[in-house]
């Protein structure tokens, strides 16, 4: 029998934020009656290697590769992050961010500066950021900055780009944002949000797609059910979630969409 793997390392802002969610999953993992190890994945460690893993069990992957299909993965369940903006639904959003000295007022403000993106399958880091560029492109002006500087991999260097004032604008996922500023608050200060992307569905945990179909359906239910168990509360305030929602791969599809738009443009990286 497979031992399957589970890992939080895309919202593990903190060891103690990691040791949160690791405690979580325990938690779902014994509720479903599911044994998974939990193998810890730092940064800079690419992502595409460990969702390409056919172990997983329950591991957080973006909606973007997803979509993209970079992995042959079955998404389990999302978090519904504990913020007005959710509405108590699993979404999240990209956070543009500036020093909180800067003059902008608005995007539109930025171009001509430094701007920066994460890796080009991420759905925060490039195509939201993308997408909300698309519509300030025109064919006179094809490149909206003046350097772009890509492939900064991780929101945490997007984030120290910007405190460091190695770029003006980078794109910062609205949930780990929300947990960066709640657990190491040292590392925001001094950063304000000049504006947010559209509400896009929240990266969700998945199983690979070898993962036996009872396995599936008991993590999902163990996960959609979590809010309801007794350990679940103080997790949950730790973490920002109210809960988990099933995930399916066709929820992701709107985001293919933002790319086809952007590719159809000749807008293939943001710029």
């Amino acid at each position: 029998m497979t031992r399957r793997i589970m890992n939080a390392r895309m919202y593990a802002v903190t060891p103690g934020v990691e040791a949160a969610w690791r405690e979580l999953l325990e938690h779902v993992t014994r509720d479903a009656g599911v044994p998974l190890e939990y193998v810890s994945y730092p940064a800079p460690r690419p992502l595409e290697e460990l969702w390409a893993r056919p172990d997983l069990g329950a591991v957080f992957m973006c909606g973007f590769p997803i979509a993209l299909g970079l992995a042959a993965v079955e998404p389990l369940a999302a978090p519904l992050p504990a913020v007005e903006w959710a509405a108590g639904r699993a979404v999240y959003r990209t956070d543009l961010i500036v020093r909180e000295e800067a003059p902008y007022r608005r995007l539109e403000d930025t171009f001509g500066g430094r701007a920066g993106w994460t890796v080009a399958h991420s759905q925060s880091g490039f195509n939201a950021f993308r997408h909300e560029l698309l519509a300030h492109r025109t064919p006179a002006r094809p490149a909206l900055y003046a350097a772009m500087h890509g492939d900064l991999v991780t929101a945490r260097n997007v984030l120290d780009a910007v405190r460091e004032g190695r770029i003006d604008v980078g794109p910062l996922d609205a949930y780990w944002h929300l947990l960066i500023a709640r657990h190491a608050p040292q590392l925001t200060a001094g950063i304000r949000v000049l504006t947010s992307t559209p509400l896009t569905p929240m990266p969700a945990f998945v199983a690979a797609a070898g993962a036996p179909a009872d396995t599936v359906a008991r993590l999902r239910s163990a996960f959609t059910q979590a809010r309801a168990r007794p350990w679940f509360k103080p997790l949950g305030a730790q973490l920002l979630i109210g809960g988990f929602a099933p995930s399916a791969r066709e929820d992701y599809a709107m985001l293919l969409d933002w790319a086809r738009a952007a590719t159809a443009a000749g807008f293939t990286e943001p710029a």
